[in-house]
């Protein structure tokens, strides 16, 4: 009777762990949110600061929407400085694209090949991973900017992977009892 009970505790203590760490998902981010990847109508800064905003971690999705001729390539820092086109790492020619962040403190680098739009008009953004989560309040263009702090996916994957040691110990050690 006793073991029966204990297994039924172990088995919810699975539950709830793999309950919490459903949460521990990456993010997934919209580049420039509501003006998508176009062209920017102030420059490369619109990126520049949408991405500034941001806490990119390992795992998070960038999504690029667009209408109309644009691309989006990967490209090194030094094509990204330049706007050079020629040698893209990856090219992506129809919207949505979905690219994953795969190496964690790293830069990342996306310009669009068409015409001038890179070179002229600004449409380039730089993406870097492993940051802080600090950002100053208003940042996240949300109401509520008496926030200093943002839990980002990387906060929560380390709450999700303590969360489940811990109740993994205590389904281990109930079982044992069983």
């Amino acid at each position: 009777m006793v073991s029966s009970q204990l297994g039924l505790i172990g088995c919810s203590l699975l539950v709830v762990a793999l309950a919490l760490l459903k949460g521990a998902t990456a993010e997934s981010y919209t580049v420039g949110e509501d003006l998508g990847w176009n062209i920017p109508p102030s420059g490369s800064v619109a990126y520049a600061n949408w991405a500034a905003s941001k806490q990119f971690q390992l795992g998070d999705v960038v999504v690029f929407k667009w209408t109309g001729p644009h691309t989006v390539a990967e490209v090194t820092q030094a094509d990204f400085s330049s706007c050079t086109k020629s040698n893209p790492i990856a090219l992506y020619d129809s919207s949505p694209a979905r690219i994953t962040l795969s190496s964690l403190n790293g830069t990342r680098y996306f310009i669009c090949t068409e015409d001038n739009h890179c070179s002229v008009l600004g449409q380039k953004v730089a993406i870097t991973m492993g940051g802080t989560g600090q950002y100053t309040p208003g940042d996240d263009n949300s109401d509520d900017d008496d926030d200093w702090w943002r839990w980002n996916s990387a906060s929560s994957l380390t709450i999700g992977t303590a969360l489940s040691a811990v109740i993994s110990t205590a389904v281990i050690f109930f079982l044992n009892y069983i």
